[in-house]
């Protein structure tokens, strides 16, 4: 059974923007829309397990530091090559300030 785990603060995340998760032996990635909401994705690029985390955010997409592949974080849909294989996402909710997420 998946659990709820408090991630960060909401305002840890500027908007347009991601912050970095571990969280076991995993890392994901969180991200906050410019509408003000908040998305979860595995926090490694599906082409050569680049971390995200220094990746361009741009209205719904990350972009990949290494090699420019791009993802949109909502549904985790590869946009652009050479990622062919899309993010995983997981469902989060806010409460209060924080964000959790299912895990």
């Amino acid at each position: 059974m998946a659990d709820w785990i408090d991630a960060c603060a909401t305002d840890d995340i500027e908007e347009e923007d991601l912050i970095r998760f571990d969280h076991g032996d995993r890392t994901f990635a969180i991200y906050r829309s410019p509408s003000d909401e908040y998305f979860c994705t595995d926090g490694l690029c599906t082409h050569e397990q680049v971390h995200l985390e220094d990746g361009l955010v741009q209205d719904y997409e990350i972009e990949c530091p290494k090699h420019n592949a791009t993802f949109d974080y909502r549904t985790g849909e590869a946009l652009r090559a050479p990622a062919c294989e899309n993010l995983r996402t997981y469902p989060v909710k806010v409460q209060g300030d924080r964000v959790l997420v299912e895990l």
